[in-house]
């Protein structure tokens, strides 16, 4: 008996939208990937635009950097902590939550010396949660990736733990206590292999190489600006 055709446009429309559900699934894997495989160049060009907005500062006066624009700058650095695994996932963390309260603030505060100036009026500068604090660490997370990315370049091999332990030397260790060093020290030796974070990045050794170095050549001008802010308020930044 031929089934009655209301029958027939139900089912017929129920396989239009598993069509569609499953045609949505594939462009959300594919989008994904072409991100991630941007991972590094995406970080490279955001800081290219950071520093080029510095240095076109008139020579003697203060460049006015963005907050929003140097917030999502910031954002595109948190996959590289998430890539490096459990010895960095204190940093990634930290990271990520102190981006994103700076996120948050850009909504209310245009730029990096405004945010400053308004803590230090507040005279809540070096107090837990305060931007100004919070912009110190996260100037210290992209100053980690590139030292990081500076011994990579340098150095030959497969193996990461020697690059990322120089690196956390270098930049993290400083501030924190025995425990956590500790424990980083112990996660060094759950680091993924070059190939492998080259393979989680998609990115092959080439390609790499010429992003990181990007990365190195942009970050200089925006790390050092950041510790001009603080030094030429007299605020210091080894604390």
């Amino acid at each position: 008996m031929a089934k009655p055709q209301s029958v027939r446009r139900v089912r017929g429309r129920k396989q239009v939208q598993r069509s569609l559900v499953l045609v949505l699934l594939l462009l959300l894997l594919s989008d994904h990937s072409m991100e991630e495989e941007k991972a590094l160049k995406r970080m490279a060009e955001a800081f290219r635009e950071l520093a080029n907005a510095i240095n076109q500062c008139p020579e003697g006066e203060e460049a006015a950097l963005q907050l929003r624009q140097f917030s999502h700058a910031c954002s595109l650095v948190s996959p590289l902590f998430r890539c490096l695994g459990i010895a960095f996932k204190f940093a990634e963390l930290d990271y990520v939550a102190k981006v994103d309260d700076l996120m948050q603030a850009s909504s209310s505060i245009l730029t990096l010396p405004v945010m400053m100036d308004g803590d230090i009026e507040a005279n809540c500068v070096r107090k837990a949660g305060s931007h100004t604090r919070n912009l110190l660490r996260v100037k210290r997370g992209v100053d980690m990736i590139k030292v990081l990315f500076q011994h990579m370049i340098s150095s030959e091999g497969n193996s990461l733990k020697d690059a990322a332990s120089k690196a956390y030397a270098q930049v993290f260790a400083p501030y924190h206590g025995w425990a956590i060093r500790k424990a980083v020290g112990a996660g060094m030796y759950t680091l993924p292999t070059k190939a492998q974070l080259l393979s989680k990045l998609n990115e092959d050794e080439a390609s790499a190489r010429t992003q990181m170095q990007n990365y190195v050549s942009s970050t200089g001008p925006v790390v050092a600006y950041i510790d001009k802010l603080y030094m030429s308020r007299g605020l210091g930044i080894d604390w």
